[in-house]
């Protein structure tokens, strides 16, 4: 079923390029209303609404979404984002004096070493603690549920010897809800330096749904007034997401802003696509030229990718659609629409 964004400045409905000014979506008392915090950067961002966007229509056959748009205060939103952002987000501020449903919040590529020291904390904090009282489930995505877990009981993510950046098979921890219909073994991508420890989430009331097959924690959930669920990898990914990250990561390389060649993602080529970049590689760590990009199109051009972890995608997130219909107050009347909404500055 088509999720429909509630904006007041934005009718998804709405064919590109018409003419007539954009609608206010009364929502809807039936709807589940859903809100995603999209902390992207530029390269992403427009990407990461569309992933979401897209999961969302596929995990709510027979239900109605109304999906509201927001961006942090601190937040960059660069200029090429910034008309786009400006017509269709508004400051997360916004969410304060109503409520949702359900939260989406992404994760985003930190520029400190430390969370508390990025400039949007502050906000994030505020966002973290309304939504315990306002959702009836929030999902954490990523550096996302570092964040919240660190402000919620102090636990620090740890770095990892090495990215875990891939598509990783996934196992059972528990006869989590969130897993129902989902097989025991499920395939899920990951990108991230860092971690965080089963052993601290457990001693904190966490519990563990799913690992990688290396150990490492994939998704986990805490209860509380409102449940938040917190996944370490990326169910939301699209097909090529991985693909063009290695892209960016490769020409960071070239470009001397990183000084390690990027290990390709783990379980997502082929053997013919594995030796192309095999061969790439070596050629950019005896000789990184600029050239060497045109070579890492060609070969991506080339890629045939399959998509093995987009059936249980949706399924996590029809999963968590049923959560919050099982708990939605259907005599709650539906709230007035704020007109004033605004793009953080």
């Amino acid at each position: 079923m088509p999720v429909r964004l509630h904006s007041s400045r934005f009718d998804h409905d709405r064919p590109e390029g018409a003419s007539r000014p954009p609608q206010l979506l009364e929502p809807s008392r039936e709807a589940i209303r859903i809100g995603l915090v999209n902390n992207m950067p530029e390269a992403a961002f427009k990407a990461t609404e569309n992933q979401f966007l897209s999961l969302l229509e596929s995990a709510s056959e027979g239900m109605a979404v109304e999906l509201s748009l927001y961006v942090l205060r601190g937040a960059a939103v660069t200029a090429s984002n910034g008309d786009h952002a400006a017509s269709r987000y508004a400051c997360v501020d916004e969410l304060y004096g109503q409520s949702l449903d359900g939260l989406i919040v992404t994760g985003t590529e930190p520029i400190n070493a430390a969370l508390k020291d990025e400039s949007y904390w502050e906000s994030f904090v505020q966002m973290l603690d309304w939504a315990r009282d306002n959702t009836r489930s929030a999902i954490w995505s990523c550096l996302a549920a570092h964040a919240a877990i660190l402000h919620m009981d102090g636990i620090e993510r740890r770095r990892n010897h090495a990215k875990h950046f891939g598509v990783f098979e996934c196992l059972r921890e528990s006869d989590d809800g969130l897993l129902q219909g989902v097989a025991p073994h499920f395939a899920i991508p990951h990108s991230r330096w860092n971690g965080v420890d089963a052993r601290q989430l457990e001693a904190h009331g966490y519990s563990v749904v799913s690992r990688t097959a290396d150990a490492e924690v994939d998704t986990f959930t805490k209860q509380g007034k409102s449940l938040f669920i917190f996944f370490q990898g990326h169910p939301e990914y699209a097909t090529d997401t991985l693909l063009r990250e290695y892209r960016r990561d490769i020409g960071r390389y070239i470009r001397t802003e990183a000084g390690v060649y990027p290990q390709s993602p783990h379980g997502y080529f082929d053997r013919a696509s594995e030796q192309a970049f095999s061969s790439l590689r070596e050629s950019a760590s005896s000789c990184p030229t600029n050239e060497l990009l045109a070579g890492v199109a060609a070969a991506m051009e080339k890629t045939q990718i399959e998509n093995t972890w987009r059936p249980t995608a949706v399924r996590l997130y029809r999963n968590w659609l049923e959560y919050i219909c099982g708990y939605k107050d259907a005599s709650q009347p539906p709230r007035k629409v704020d007109s004033s909404h605004a793009a953080c500055q």
